[in-house]
């Protein structure tokens, strides 16, 4: 009785060290970085990063109404509507980019915004999405999915019109 006391706490010690990181369940998403870039004209461009957690941090660069930095609360189901709606595009890991002149582009017309998304997750997978919206023609859920950001984000005032 003694040595399996004694043993006790090893034995869970050792279940922590063996199983190393759990895997990534749909509840433990990344925090996503959503970042538009500038058009020729006056595009909103901006920076959003949220987290599963609720935290939310806005960086207004030009064209927005508000510019600098702004800290809000994102809630849970927003989030989780958010990533779902990018989820059909994220890569596991690298980068995917979605340009003209590229298999998944082809032609496309200039002087369109871009934007840029990454998963950033605890658990180390990371991805990247590159999307110039020039390619929304051959590429419409994905371009609509990105465009949704405003809707599903509490960050539309922070924008402004568009």
């Amino acid at each position: 009785m003694r040595s399996i006391l004694l043993l006790a706490p090893l034995i869970a010690l050792a279940g922590c060290v063996a199983g190393g990181s759990p895997a990534p369940t749909p509840g433990d998403s990344a925090t996503i970085t959503y970042a538009t870039q500038p058009c020729f004209g006056a595009c909103p461009v901006y920076t959003v990063a949220v987290s599963p957690d609720g935290q939310g941090v806005f960086t207004g660069k030009r064209f927005t109404a508000v510019t600098g930095e702004r800290t809000f609360t994102v809630p849970r189901d927003a989030y989780d509507r958010f990533a779902a709606a990018l989820a059909p595009y994220r890569p596991e890991n690298g980068e995917v980019r979605y340009e003209m002149g590229s298999d998944n582009c082809g032609m496309a017309p200039t002087d369109q915004p871009s934007a840029d998304v990454t998963w950033t997750s605890v658990t180390g997978a990371n991805g990247k999405l590159h999307f110039y919206y020039g390619c929304a023609r051959e590429n419409p859920d994905l371009a609509g999915a990105l465009r949704s950001a405003p809707d599903l984000l509490p960050i539309g005032e922070m924008i402004g019109k568009r």
